[in-house]
């Protein structure tokens, strides 16, 4: 586990562990069969945001956040309201464009249907622009655990790929994401997607007032560990709501750190899971990470509420 937190950046830790450790004994991992991403492929410009879109601050002043600080945002009823409205849309959106992703189809082309469908619906693309993130949606595809950026490589029969979609619409942020197989993808490869979704919807369950944050990594370490899968630590989840990222962290490893659910509180729960080892890796592009041992990694994000009596998923689209 990584003990020591030196930077919180969009639901990243950033420590000494992002480094590839040489000379150190690893345990054996079944991988099972995948096509490797081992390089970067071609981005696309910018995609445009009509003038009449609302957006968030950031995009006006590039690379520079417009998160929450302090303490979690306990929200209002309206709030609330308007929260419901947008982690519907969002899913809404990833239901057609996990629908959209077949063989043959590049990542760009996902990145133009989610900000097309995006603003279709009057709302923006979050992850656009955000602390300089150049597109509208992250796609990681097999061995890239989270925040990969669209290109123009196509999807192979076999892929999974994780896509994860956020929407800023009237003021607030949705949040959600799924890990979608690709043609015909091997054993393992279904294994680590089916348990990744079962490991999310138990930590769900330990959400409601007065219950510890903690229990929530606990929760998702226990489940991973019993179907001898890993779970990746440097990926958190996050409060959310008129803020993108902000308070309070949500870590996915078995954990001690303080914080309670309050009535009104919003936030994500995405935890990432591996067929190999713990480790990951920055690559040139600043934002796409990878496992260091190349093992595959599924992830699936919801937005949770947390209400008076227990917990709600804000990201379904009924």
């Amino acid at each position: 586990m990584y003990q020591s937190i030196n930077v919180l950046r969009s639901g990243i830790v950033w420590n000494n562990s992002f480094r590839r450790t040489f000379f150190s004994r690893k345990k054996r991992y079944d991988f099972g069969k995948c096509n490797l991403i081992t390089e970067l492929g071609n981005v696309s410009s910018e995609r445009r945001v009509p003038e009449h879109i609302p957006k968030p601050p950031y995009y006006f002043v590039r690379n520079s956040p417009s998160d929450g600080e302090g303490k979690p945002e306990i929200k209002s009823n309206q709030q609330i309201a308007g929260m419901r409205d947008s982690c519907r849309l969002a899913a809404t959106i990833l239901d057609s464009a996990c629908r959209f992703a077949k063989v043959g189809v590049t990542t760009d082309a996902i990145d133009d249907f989610v900000h097309e469908e995006t603003i279709k619906a009057n709302a923006y693309p979050s992850p656009l622009r955000y602390l300089g993130f150049p597109k509208s949606v992250c796609t990681s595809v097999n061995n890239v655990a989270c925040h990969g950026i669209p290109d123009d490589r196509k999807l192979l029969d076999g892929d999974i790929i994780n896509i994860d979609i956020t929407v800023f619409y009237n003021g607030f942020h949705g949040d959600c994401s799924k890990t979608v197989l690709i043609g015909n993808v091997d054993d393992r490869g279904k294994y680590l997607v089916e348990n990744t979704e079962l490991c999310l919807a138990e930590a769900i369950l330990c959400c409601g007032p007065g219950q510890p944050l903690c229990v929530i990594g606990k929760s998702i370490e226990k489940y991973a560990k019993r179907k001898k899968l890993n779970v990746m630590p440097a990926f958190l989840g996050h409060g959310i709501g008129s803020y993108f990222h902000g308070p309070p962290n949500i870590f996915h490893f078995d954990n001690d750190f303080p914080g309670v659910m309050l009535p009104g509180m919003t936030f994500t729960i995405e935890p990432v899971l591996t067929l190999g080892d713990t480790e990951a890796e920055i690559l040139e592009d600043a934002w796409t990470a990878v496992s260091v041992d190349n093992a595959r990694s599924a992830q699936f994000e919801h937005t949770v509420l947390i209400t008076n009596d227990g917990c709600e998923v804000l990201t379904v689209t009924n």
